[in-house]
């Protein structure tokens, strides 16, 4: 959808803000541009739009050279959102959201019937905060108020430029939840310019990182923490990219462990003897169709005798995530319940459990995957508990 061409900018001080830039976004791709101040991020982004005209390449949106293109018919066609937002101060929400439909000749009433259901999907009812002001709302909600109106024409294509960044961070996570939401239904083709890597490795499904004027690297999120190109990647992710890379890689089936299982209607008696022939401390506490009730401990199930079911004895399971979560949300699972595994679901039914060594061989792997372009079914590697 996007492609750059060799595209070079210099200025007539003679700084080079991009440097022979080639690279290519595919439809309905988000891609984040980050690096620190100054390296060309925003430049590049700008030239999408042609806020800045590229000094030689070419700049390419759905085949088509954007120099030969009018810059404001151009801008039309694209979602724009800032940092600052950039929200007319005297307009309504509703009419700001309504201001791009409008300047295309939308009939008022189809403007602002947009607007209103952009303004919902977005989170802020229109009822309520579309007769509003700017003034009158609170930086989160100008935010919103910013996506919403990039998005009320329908692009195809929306640049943001540090769109989360003047909020702090709890609403920040907020807004950046509501935008991954509303990209996996809408699918539009994004450029995202950021200095965080976190946001970066969050929201993108690819990253563009930069050097002075140059990407020194563009992957996945995981690829590029695993994996960082040179030392230059490696020094912007950090030293903490392992634990980065736990909210990238998704939990797999196998990755889990099968711990013992109990079902909810056997005796006591009978599960107990069942455990200590398996030398097992708790068991999973299993429906009939296979569903998650709980766990036992096997000194519960022996001091109970021959009294009681499994039922009368399962404690609430609260440590488990679905499976294709990110390691990130597992371990931080273990960490809030203070416990040594957590289980893992497909809807309600129970696949098994993750503990502290399969978590770290799941990560393990999957950089081992990506360093040789394999699955990660096929790393294999000596553990630790293997020794």
């Amino acid at each position: 959808m996007i492609r750059f061409e060799q595209v070079s900018k210099v200025y007539p001080d003679g700084t080079t803000a991009v440097d022979d830039l080639s690279f290519e976004v595919a439809e309905g791709e988000l891609v984040t541009l980050v690096g620190p101040s100054g390296c060309g991020k925003t430049t590049t982004m700008m030239m999408v739009n042609r806020l800045v005209e590229p000094t030689s390449g070419r700049v390419l949106v759905a085949g088509e050279d954007v120099s030969a293109v009018d810059p404001v018919e151009l801008r039309r066609r694209m979602g724009y959102v800032i940092q600052q937002v950039g929200l007319f101060p005297h307009r309504t929400v509703l009419d700001n959201t309504a201001t791009v439909p409008a300047l295309l000749g939308w009939k008022k009433a189809r403007a602002r019937a947009r607007a209103a259901e952009l303004l919902d999907l977005v989170g802020l009812d229109p009822a309520t905060y579309g007769a509003r002001y700017p003034a009158q709302l609170s930086g989160g909600q100008r935010q919103r108020v910013g996506v919403a109106r990039a998005l009320a024409a329908d692009p195809p294509v929306l640049l943001m430029d540090e769109p989360f960044g003047a909020v702090d961070p709890v609403v920040r996570e907020h807004l950046q939840n509501e935008f991954l939401r509303l990209q996996a239904s809408m699918r539009r083709t994004v450029l995202l310019v950021t200095h965080d890597i976190e946001e970066a490795v969050r929201m993108g499904d690819r990253i563009a990182v930069y050097g002075q004027g140059r990407i020194e690297q563009f992957d996945t999120p995981a690829a590029v923490l695993g994996t960082p190109a040179n030392s230059c990647v490696a020094r912007f992710v950090g030293a903490d990219r392992g634990l980065k890379r736990l909210s990238v890689t998704e939990i797999q089936p196998d990755d889990l462990e099968e711990p013992p299982v109990a079902r909810l209607d056997e005796t006591a008696a009978v599960a107990a003897a069942r455990m200590r022939a398996e030398g097992a401390r708790w068991a999973v506490v299993l429906n009939a169709a296979g569903e998650l009730h709980g766990w036992v401990s096997s000194e519960a199930l022996s001091l109970a005798g021959e009294q009681g079911t499994v039922g009368d004895l399962a404690r609430r399971m609260d440590a488990w995530v679905p499976v294709g979560a990110p390691l990130k949300q597992a371990f931080s699972e273990m960490l809030q319940h203070d416990a040594g595994w957590v289980a893992v679901l497909e809807g309600h039914r129970f696949l098994g459990v993750l503990t502290p060594s399969k978590l770290h061989e799941a990560l393990r792997r999957s950089v081992d995957a990506d360093a040789h372009g394999v699955g990660r079914a096929e790393v294999g590697f000596d553990s630790v508990a293997d020794v």
